[in-house]
């Protein structure tokens, strides 16, 4: 009898455990705080947030316009102002839902790991707050007093990128995709190819494209609650 394999869940964060996109609301927060140009900033990244959508999205040119205003604000500032986001944004977008399919598989003894295109900086007090310990998130550079550049470090944990990213995550703990047994959950065809890498592929709330490939080649579908 071989060995019981450890099993990973893999989550997405936007519009799969949220239902809504940390990445563009906390650029809606910096225009409601005074940080960034109420028409120019929502302009584009209204843009962005289409080419996010369509997969055509260069993630190096956003996380460089997403970050600006953190970047010229400071550690402080920026630190003060995601306690905001996170009281006046994020914590009525935590629903019960999402919380309870996390804990369901940590108490299965699942290794819970949130996978996302947005960066460490928006993302990390979040995975705290959902309970999740692990988290691939767009990493930042930063400079020689410890601060962000606006550069990515690394490889960036979007579309192909997180099954690079994940690979990495699976290594650095001495293991391969064939000693875990995975699942991932996502709402967002611009993560096909990691649905596609895992054991098991949870098409949640998904959007048109990957409702209709998930219904197409009879991937489970999870309609976790309304998109907003």
């Amino acid at each position: 009898m071989g060995l019981r394999k450890t099993s990973v869940t893999f989550f997405d964060l936007d519009h799969t455990l949220l239902p809504i996109d940390s990445d563009y609301s906390w650029g809606v927060f910096t225009q409601d705080i005074g940080w960034t140009d109420p028409v120019a900033f929502k302009r584009r990244n209204d843009e962005f947030f289409e080419h996010y959508k369509a997969g055509t999205l260069d993630i190096h040119d956003y996380v460089r316009f997403a970050t600006q205003a953190v970047r010229l604000r400071g550690p402080h500032e920026a630190a003060k102002a995601h306690e905001r986001f996170m009281h006046d944004v994020i914590a009525s977008a935590i629903r019960a839902e999402a919380t309870q399919l996390v804990r369901a598989h940590q108490q299965a003894g699942d290794i819970v790991v949130i996978v996302t295109a947005t960066n460490e900086f928006v993302t990390a007090p979040i995975a705290k707050a959902l309970g999740v310990d692990e988290l691939i998130a767009v990493q930042l550079e930063r400079d020689a007093s410890g601060w962000i550049t606006g550069e990515i470090r690394g490889v960036p944990s979007a579309r192909e990128g997180k099954v690079a990213r994940v690979a990495q995550w699976l290594e650095a703990r001495g293991w391969d995709w064939g000693a875990v047994e995975s699942t991932f959950y996502s709402d967002s065809i611009n993560d096909l190819a990691l649905l596609e890498h895992v054991n098991t592929p949870v098409a949640t709330n998904p959007d048109e494209r990957l409702r209709a490939l998930a219904t197409e080649r009879g991937w489970r579908i999870l309609d976790l609650f309304e998109k907003t």
